[in-house]
């Protein structure tokens, strides 16, 4: 039973001796490179990085790089950054980048830009070569910036900003979207405020530099360097589209009033027709009493026969001259 108990045991000495001996193994190569780079790293240091889920290779392999170039920096600061679910090659690569090209940037500052979520070897090359954006940006769904001058003419623009990474407002800044749309903005104001579109024609500089004046960059990530106008088109004359649209609706409106004042006057004829029937039919009645009068006068003596007869001449008369006077007219005859 001992014996069996010493050989297990055995057993597992033996496993656990090649397990660490590989380990060692695989963890000698770095070292030793680590050692005739100039960067030298303890290997019970390196042997220890894959148990804290480091990627031994990642951290020996840039610590070398920053070593190289000059930076000061610890294996475990790479350490840190790499648990943090940081780039710790792109941080090490823009530390590099930005020491060579005289930028000030620190490690802090640098890791705390990428746990940002910026791409911080990005904004250092940016630093270095300045970026042109399209003002519209390019895929966008608008192919130019259009403004109307003072004399009613659109304009058609299109510009180039150039601009470089501000890295004290990267964490935190606005960015390119922002920029874009502020340049969008100026140059709609700076053509509005135009007298005539001819001027801005003449001299399309005159919008970069009232945008320019605006101080556009405040509280992006960027800093503009300059703003250049591309291409400046002539579109539609709006302010005579806008004033033939008023007319047309000026005239629609004095249309609708003109037929309101003539259905106004058809409904004031029908009226009056209306009056002149009532009157006519006062009139027959009133005629209607006549003979009733007369038959009353009969009766009671007041109109003799004589009278009557009188009465009926005199009607017979006028009915008479009336006939005579209505052929006597001229006739109108047609009209040419």
């Amino acid at each position: 039973m001992i014996n069996l108990l010493v050989t297990g045991a055995s057993i597992v000495l033996v496993i656990f001796l090649l397990v660490v001996g590989f380990m060692i193994l695989g963890s000698l190569k770095l070292w030793f490179q680590a050692w005739v780079s100039g960067a030298p790293v303890s290997l019970l240091r390196i042997v220890m990085m894959p148990w804290r889920q480091i990627r031994p290779s990642l951290i020996v392999n840039n610590y070398i790089f920053a070593k190289k170039a000059g930076l000061r920096l610890t294996v475990e600061d790479l350490e840190t950054h790499f648990l943090a679910q940081g780039h710790v090659t792109r941080v090490v690569q823009s530390l590099v980048a930005a020491n060579k090209a005289n930028i000030e940037l620190g490690f802090n500052q640098a890791t705390a830009i990428d746990l940002a979520g910026r791409d911080i070897l990005d904004a250092i090359n940016t630093s270095v070569n300045p970026k042109v954006i399209d003002v519209p940006m390019r895929g966008s769904d608008k192919i130019s910036i259009d403004a109307v001058a003072k004399d009613g003419i659109q304009l058609k623009a299109r510009a180039r900003v150039t601009v470089r990474t501000f890295l004290p407002r990267l964490i935190g800044g606005a960015t390119e979207e922002t920029v874009v749309a502020r340049v969008g903005e100026g140059i709609v104001s700076s053509i509005g405020s135009a007298e005539s579109h001819k001027d801005v024609l003449e001299n399309p500089d005159i919008i970069s530099r009232a945008v320019l004046q605006k101080q556009l960059d405040a509280g992006t990530a960027f800093e503009i360097l300059s703003i250049d106008i591309a291409d400046v088109d002539v579109g539609e004359n709006i302010g005579a589209k806008l004033q033939a649209d008023q007319a047309e609706a000026d005239k629609r409106v004095a249309q609708a009033r003109a037929e309101e004042r003539r259905a106004m006057a058809v409904a004031m004829e029908q009226e009056m027709k209306a009056k002149v029937q009532e009157n006519r039919a006062k009139v027959v009645l009133a005629e209607a009493e006549v003979p009733l009068a007369i038959s009353e006068a009969f009766r009671s003596g007041n109109l003799g026969v004589m009278d009557y007869v009188n009465y009926k001449n005199v009607q017979s008369d006028t009915a008479m001259r009336e006939g005579i006077a209505e052929s006597t007219k001229p006739k109108k005859g047609p009209q040419t």
